[in-house]
């Protein structure tokens, strides 16, 4: 009789726990981004939870143009459910009205499999410009601005990122004018406002949380529809301007054509995983909150941030040829 040892039976268990169509092989998750940023640290704690009825889960990160790359890799890849990606909202509502000539179809070349997280942004201000200038609540920033034309700037990590078509909604809503100041990435950005060189920023309140506890940034306001659950001391946007609403959020799919029973198996591990409150816990480290719907829910959600980013990217003017 041959015997087996405990790491071989192991691998024989997880490889029959695999679903028939991966039997043997593993999963990938592209992430169009560099390793180390909050979509690739969660997407790296999701394909290790999911290890037990999924099988074997690898990263794959592949970034470059703002996502697109990485983007496109899983939209050409087979639709077999071996290759999977994430949709955030750059690649696949910003980027499509903000890039000239897109390699992918965001409406068409994906089938989603679920909204993972939303991450809250937040209006803040260097402090000491907040104490100078008297600022203590978006209130009284929107006053300042209309009472002192031009004089306030913000600044972001590029023409067309998040920050930026923020701070365009903002002064839209508002009915204010601040200068725009882009920086090449959202950590010069952070630099800026610390030393006093603009005014005002919409950054990812993961990021921008430390600084804020420190007391080097005053937080105005977090632009989701309700207070965050990790500052809720920090009022909403939407209590000053009715219905504003914006933040960053990131999801699976998989290529156009993967076929249902595959996609509903993907869900129903990584939805599962996203509800447990191990994951709860640990993406509230990030100030991140786990979402973990259906893929009608997310598919829906995503056609209407496509829609909505159009609006404000043409507004904007941004551009990338």
């Amino acid at each position: 009789m041959t015997l087996i040892t405990r790491r071989q039976f192991a691998a024989a268990s997880l490889a029959l726990s695999a679903p028939a169509w991966a039997q043997g092989k593993p999963i990938r998750i592209i992430v169009p981004y560099a390793p180390g940023g909050p979509i690739d640290v969660t997407a790296r704690a999701l394909a290790e939870r999911v290890k037990d009825s999924l099988g074997t889960v690898i990263i794959e990160n592949r970034p470059g143009a703002g996502g697109n790359l990485g983007a496109d890799l899983v939209a050409k890849a087979a639709p077999d459910g071996l290759t999977i990606g994430i949709a955030a909202t750059a690649t696949h509502a910003i980027n499509p009205w903000l890039f000239a000539k897109m390699p992918y179809d965001a409406s068409r070349d994906f089938a989603p499999i679920t909204q993972m997280l939303r991450v809250p942004n937040v209006l803040v201000m260097n402090a000491e410009t907040a104490q100078r200038l008297k600022i203590n609540s978006m209130a009284d920033l929107v006053a300042y601005a209309k009472a002192n034309p031009a004089k306030l700037n913000f600044g972001s990590g590029g023409n067309g990122s998040a920050g930026h078509l923020a701070g365009e909604m903002f002064k839209r809503a508002a009915g204010i004018f601040a200068v725009h100041i882009p920086y090449n990435g959202g950590n010069p950005a952070q630099l800026a406002l610390l030393s006093g060189q603009v005014d005002f920023n919409f950054d990812n309140l993961a990021t921008a949380a430390a600084n804020i506890k420190a007391g080097r940034l005053k937080a105005l306001a977090v632009t989701t529809a309700q207070r965050s659950t990790a500052l809720p001391e920090i009022p909403s946007m939407s209590e000053t301007l009715k219905d504003f609403e914006i933040d960053t959020w990131w999801g699976l799919v998989a290529p156009a054509g993967t076929a249902r029973d595959v996609v509903e198996r993907l869900n129903k591990a990584f939805a599962t995983a996203l509800h447990a409150p191990e994951t709860h816990a640990r993406f509230a480290q990030l100030l991140a909150e786990p979402v973990g719907n259906s893929p009608e829910q997310f598919a829906a959600f995503m056609k209407k941030e496509l829609a909505r980013y159009e609006t404000v990217v043409k507004a904007s003017g941004a551009k990338v040829d």
